[in-house]
């Protein structure tokens, strides 16, 4: 028993090289950490942040392999289901009608695989027959001409103008179809990928209301904010809201972020993205629903350019710069472009020490 201690113990030299090797474990760590880039992708619920992140891992990330496009076959039949269903809902409400009552057996056979949660079941031949049939109705297509009125996914024209495409016996999701499909951002989801010798970590979170209180902490050591605001959506009210304007939503969530005591020292990035719906829209629905005291004209230079303007006076730190881009997400093309910009922005800040790192 009296010989425990002296074969358990370590000598002096021992415990020296000991703490040398956590000593060094430690700063190898530390190295590690700092040349990791960490960014936070933020925005309110359906904004396009989600897009923006699988934009980085086609780009930077060698995209989807065909195991992960083929999970997303459920997300398609979901989201053309969701679409059509949206539209039906609505035409109740804007007491519009469908041609026949043929249709309406169609109809009611799409609105009872949604009241069972079977939307994400692969679509059999009377299904697709339903929603073909539907899409091509005249009173669904006067619905879908007044969608700013509803809830709809902005994708919804897309997938219901590819029936044919995704009724083929063989199909595969493609990039743009992955790009188009609609999934709430339910926690955190994370994109990492290698560019110019430093590893990239991306975080994209939760938009909605809900979520948004669970990660507000979680990443004051974020070199950068990417901040996803839908131009498009200033005619719209929020999806758990009907009395709040989707654009002054936005604008709120942004002031709140980019003045927060957790992203004073971190520059923020906004990408105004949608800019191609905004385009076709702004034509024909003024800019004074979201904002009663605009004056300018209804132009989209000038009514961009007003809405930039909005997030520069949302900051409220001295010397804090905001960087504004105009985007459309699933362009593939134009965002690669701009990340490219942002990124090498980020890194010789980084590198200079001027407030990114």
């Amino acid at each position: 028993m009296g010989n425990c201690d002296s074969t358990s113990s370590f000598s002096d030299s021992d415990l020296k090289n000991r703490n040398q090797k956590i000593n060094l474990q430690l700063e190898q760590d530390k190295r590690r950490d700092e040349s990791v880039i960490k960014l936070l992708l933020l925005g309110t619920g359906e904004s396009g942040k989600s897009t923006v992140l699988k934009q980085m891992k086609i780009i930077h990330d060698h995209g989807f392999t065909e195991s992960e496009a083929l999970q997303r076959k459920s997300m398609v039949y979901a989201n053309v289901l969701q679409s059509m269903g949206a539209i039906l809902s609505a035409m109740n409400d804007l007491k519009i009608y469908l041609d026949s009552k043929e249709r309406e057996t169609d109809a009611r056979l799409i609105l009872e695989v949604l009241s069972r949660k079977e939307e994400t079941e692969p679509m059999s031949e009377r299904m697709f027959e339903a929603v073909r049939n539907l899409w091509a109705d005249t009173g669904v297509n006067k619905a879908f001409s007044r969608r700013t009125e509803y809830q709809l996914n902005d994708s919804a024209q897309y997938f219901l103008d590819s029936l044919d495409r995704i009724h083929e016996k063989n199909y595969l999701p493609s990039e743009q179809d992955i790009l188009h499909t609609r999934v709430a951002t339910m926690g955190v989801i994370e994109v990492s990928f290698q560019m110019k010798n430093r590893e990239w970590r991306v975080f994209d979170v939760g938009g909605q209301r809900s979520q948004r209180k669970k990660w507000i902490h979680c990443f004051d050591d974020a070199k950068a904010v990417i901040f996803v605001c839908a131009l498009s959506e200033y005619d719209q009210v929020l999806r758990e809201d009907s009395t709040t304007n989707r654009m002054q939503e936005s604008l709120q969530l942004f002031k709140q972020v980019c003045n927060n005591k957790f992203f004073v020292n971190t520059n923020m990035i906004a990408f105004l993205n949608k800019k191609d719906l905004f385009k076709e829209k702004i034509g024909s629905r003024s800019l004074k629903i979201a904002f009663p005291e605009y004056n300018g004209s209804e132009t989209y230079e000038a009514c961009s350019k007003f809405i930039e303007q909005k997030f520069h006076e949302a900051n409220q730190v001295p010397n804090k710069i905001i960087y504004t881009h105009q985007t459309c997400a699933t362009d593939t093309g134009q965002v690669q472009f701009v990340l490219d910009s942002v990124l090498d922005t980020i890194l010789s800040n980084k590198l200079k020490g001027c407030g990114l790192y």
